[in-house]
């Protein structure tokens, strides 16, 4: 419905006396006029004579504000964000190569030397890694009980409703952290391994489109990138994540609308691997394949003024 000025003239015309005698009070018709203007509806503004739609363009909180970013734009966000990546990882690599080293004083294997004479003794004495075997079986039983990790609490006195709500609440997530989540239990008993040598551990917990479900999947310090400046990862000025994903998952993403439709590059053009990385590799007697099909992501967690998106 669009209020018109003659018909603002009608009204005022309609609300004199019989005779044409009587003029309605100043203010008597600011509140009518008021009155009249509130029931416009949203999106339309009266300028002097004529009647301007304003149409304001709303995006839904999870959309894809990538789809309708300018190229020009998303090019020059991209480079500034993964300069200030390489920045970040610069900040910290000292840390990566003490991790390093430490990774070697483990006793996993065993080197050939020949200093201070031929045929010295390689071997490491493994008390770093029965310290970190003990660590990660006693955080485990208390992490991962048989009966299940969740327990609930009732704030306020107790009563039968909310104690069995509290028994279905806890039922339920044990149901399905043990049995739907099925890398919760794997990927923690990692966590716990890494914890005791690298410092910090993470879990990255979210809703999968592919799976249609919840996850909970373990993310390696040397894979979690904060600037120098971040005391924790809540009030950090940025948080970027390296995923490394195959051709088939990405591909998966893309078609239910997680990432961009966009043709690939052949070969990962990704950011190398850290030295951490690099020891464990050695460690283990892996080398990286680089005919696979792999791709590295840098998702970053960041707040962004965006010409457009202000609001």
């Amino acid at each position: 419905m669009a209020i018109e000025p003659r018909q603002i003239a009608g009204m005022v015309e309609g609300s004199m006396g019989a005779g044409g005698q009587m003029m309605p009070e100043e203010d008597s018709l600011d509140i009518e006029l008021e009155e009249n203007m509130e029931q416009m509806p949203e999106g339309v503004e009266l300028i002097g004579d004529e009647e301007v739609e304003v149409e304001a363009e709303e995006y839904d909180h999870t959309a894809n504000l990538a789809e309708v970013l300018d190229d020009g734009v998303l090019g020059e966000l991209s480079s500034d964000l993964r300069a200030k990546f390489r920045e970040d990882v610069e900040s910290r690599e000292d840390w990566e190569e003490a991790i390093a080293k430490g990774l070697g004083l483990l006793g996993i294997n065993y080197e050939d030397r020949s200093e201070p004479f031929l045929g010295a003794s390689g071997v490491t004495h493994p008390l770093l890694s029965e310290a970190v075997t003990q660590f990660q079986a006693q955080a485990y039983k208390e992490m991962l009980p048989s009966g299940g990790p969740i327990k609930t609490q009732i704030l306020g006195s107790p009563t039968k409703e909310t104690e069995d709500q509290a028994q279905r609440v806890e039922d339920f997530m044990n149901y399905q952290i043990t049995e739907v989540m099925e890398e919760y239990d794997p990927d923690t008993d990692q966590m716990l391994f890494y914890l005791p040598l690298t410092g910090s551990t993470f879990k990255k917990v979210y809703f999968d489109e592919t799976k249609q479900r919840a996850v909970s999947k373990f993310v390696p310090a040397e894979d979690m990138v904060v600037p120098y400046s971040a005391s924790d990862l809540r009030t950090a000025e940025r948080v970027t994540h390296v995923v490394r994903m195959s051709y088939n998952e990405i591909r998966k993403l893309q078609v239910a609308g997680v990432y961009r439709d966009v043709e690939l590059s052949e070969a990962d053009d990704g950011e190398d691997e850290g030295a951490i990385q690099e020891r464990a590799d050695e460690l283990l007697g892996l080398r990286p394949n680089y005919s696979d099909d792999s791709y590295t992501l840098l998702e970053c967690h960041i707040d962004l003024d965006l010409e457009g998106f202000e609001d």
